[in-house]
């Protein structure tokens, strides 16, 4: 198993030139509440970081010891927003949106997933996003975006991830009650 320092200086490699390349009203104050513990815990090797931008809802850049790493976050799909020569998705500014309030300058565990690998084919390294919360313990973010309907269950390739079954119930669960893109969209 990796050290920390290891999986930092290892991420530190992986990012150096990696680039990255609407519909009606939000319910995102009310998703925000202060989170509380998820009471889930990672259950891959995880390195800490602070989100520096996000992106879209489904990649941001989260700075690891002082490096710029560009995530692309394992299970979740969000509608485009920043693609180029594609339009933007319903409920795309949503999904970017409640990514930009949950997680811009906060404090963060990317968990990494054997399964899935690094990186993607754009480069960008793959993980799930836990959020350090003030009062101890941790949220996963992508498991939250999927509950709320913010993003979709998605997997990538053959190999299912490790969170697949939880990620899966939450869409499910999303969709019979009508949250986010799924009563918008």
């Amino acid at each position: 198993m990796r050290s920390a320092r290891t999986l930092a200086a290892f991420l530190v490699v992986l990012s150096v030139g990696s680039g990255v390349a609407g519909c009606g009203g939000s319910a995102l104050s009310a998703v925000l509440a202060p989170p509380s513990d998820s009471g889930l815990r990672p259950k891959g090797q995880t390195v800490s970081g602070t989100v520096e931008r996000v992106v879209d809802g489904d990649t941001v850049h989260v700075r690891v010891e002082g490096q710029d790493v560009t995530v692309r976050m394992i299970g979740m799909n969000t509608p485009e927003t920043v693609k180029p020569d594609a339009p933007i998705e319903c409920f795309g500014p949503e999904s970017s949106e409640f990514a930009k309030a949950s997680l811009t300058g906060q404090p963060v565990t990317l968990e990494f997933d054997d399964s899935q690998g690094m990186t993607d084919k754009y480069g960008r390294t793959l993980a799930y996003l836990w959020q350090d919360l003030p009062a101890g313990g941790r949220r996963l973010f992508n498991l939250d975006a999927v509950s709320g309907g913010y993003a979709y269950e998605r997997q990538y390739g053959a190999t299912p991830y490790a969170w697949k079954g939880e990620f899966a119930a939450a869409q499910r669960a999303a969709q019979e009650q009508d949250m986010g893109l799924w009563g918008a969209c």
